[in-house]
């Protein structure tokens, strides 16, 4: 009896051990755009004078991929696509200190892993609940693991509903809450959404779509009665969806980009709409009322990043310009080297913006005092020297920027 109790109290101190080994922390990039969603890291500064020696470690990857790195605790979560054709799926999971691999998991694709070129399997990032990693591909292949890379639990959904892909590739991310991974899985043909039990992958509910390709990512806010809403957009537009059920609770029906991914700051959605067009849901359930629309405020590939009472965008050439939250008045533009597929990511009011080239570019806009000469804002660049096409993360004061072959971490004062 003594020793099954002196059993039983190692087996619980090593659970406890690695519980807090793993636990999430305030300050984790747990999804796509950080934890609001947003691309801004809470409470968290980085180096605005980046070189050579700002880079604390770097890893190479087993594959090809443009999935954004999650981060949790003290362990970086990456994804990737190996093979001719792109079948070989890989969950990583990095050592935050040093970089040191700590497991990798792979698996075959179930489904289509055909892509564009400039893209990969690997397209979609993964999202974590503080518990589990949740990964989905490009392949419509969803894989839940533990913390130590045990599988929980594995869905095909190209197996399960075999019509639904494009020919350019899936590529929208994971988010998880109120215990559901929400997939979005849209497309011309057998387009939904997909509401997963984050413990056993099954479906809690699915929704029909609109029929048509979708490489949007959703977003989960606030709603007026303070629950999780997951927005879910598409060519037709926006909808506010339950996200334990998967009733629409509203919907806005005047379109939207397919490519950028909506916002919310503040309670307001900045969606790629006609423009940018600034939406305020209502507690009756109707149609968000419109806030503002700018034209001229028109994103590319990078979703809009909102800033305080800024609201930033940048097209693909390079050219970021800053708005107005209160009416999209624009304030000033500046030319970046471009060209730019990632959205830009914020810390300490600072954007850090990594262009298709690897070039990083660290942007002030404090700096700005004449909107004649914003090029001041620049603070500082880094070049990678490999092409960048995911958008980065932040957590523990560092930069985290993949490519198809390396993974960095970007933090370190270049005087250190």
């Amino acid at each position: 009896m003594n020793f099954m109790n002196t059993q039983l109290s190692l087996g619980t101190a090593a659970s406890l051990l690695l519980a807090s080994l793993c636990v999430a922390h305030a300050a984790d990039w747990p999804q796509f755009r950080g934890p609001a969603g947003d691309g801004v890291a809470p409470d968290t500064k980085l180096p605005t004078t980046l070189d050579t020696g700002s880079v604390t470690w770097s890893a190479n990857l087993p594959g090809r991929g443009i999935s954004s790195p999650v981060i949790v605790g003290n362990r970086v979560f990456v994804t990737a696509s190996s093979g001719a054709r792109q079948d070989r799926l890989h969950v990583m999971c990095y050592n935050l200190a040093d970089g040191v691999l700590l497991w990798e998991r792979q698996f075959w694709a179930t489904g289509r892993t055909q892509t564009h070129e400039k893209i990969s399997a690997a397209t979609p990032s993964p999202a974590s609940d503080g518990q589990r990693i949740y990964a989905i591909f490009s392949s419509n292949d969803c894989v839940a693991l533990d913390f130590e890379g045990n599988l929980v639990w594995f869905r095909g959904l190209g197996r399960d509903y075999p019509n639904a892909s494009n020919s350019l590739g899936m590529s929208s991310s994971l988010v998880v809450t109120d215990g559901v991974v929400v997939a979005q899985v849209e497309n011309d043909s057998e387009s939904f959404t997909a509401g997963l039990d984050a413990k056993s992958g099954l479906n809690r509910w699915k929704l029909d779509r609109p029929k048509k390709a979708n490489w949007t990512s959703p977003v989960v806010m606030k709603g007026t009665d303070g629950k999780p809403v997951v927005a879910l957009q598409s060519s037709k537009g926006v909808a506010g969806i339950e996200p334990s059920t998967g009733k629409v609770l509203w919907n806005y029906d005047q379109g939207a980009s397919t490519v950028p991914s909506t916002t919310v700051s503040g309670g307001r959605l900045y969606v790629p709409s006609q423009g940018l067009t600034v939406l305020e849901p209502t507690a009756d359930g109707q149609a968000p009322k419109q806030v503002w629309r700018a034209g001229q405020l028109r994103p590319g590939t990078s979703s809009p990043v909102v800033v305080g009472d800024r609201v930033f965008t940048l097209n693909d050439g390079g050219i970021l310009s800053c708005a107005d939250t209160a009416d999209g008045k624009r304030l000033w533009q500046l030319r970046l080297k471009g060209p730019f597929s990632s959205t830009p990511v914020v810390a300490g009011g600072v954007l850090y913006c990594v262009n298709e080239k690897g070039l990083v570019q660290v942007v002030d806009p404090a700096k700005i005092t004449d909107p004649a000469k914003p090029e001041v804002a620049i603070a500082s660049e880094l070049d990678l020297g490999q092409v960048v096409v995911g958008t980065p993360s932040i957590a523990a004061g560092s930069l985290f920027v993949r490519s198809d072959g390396k993974l960095w971490r970007i933090g370190r004062a270049s005087a250190l």
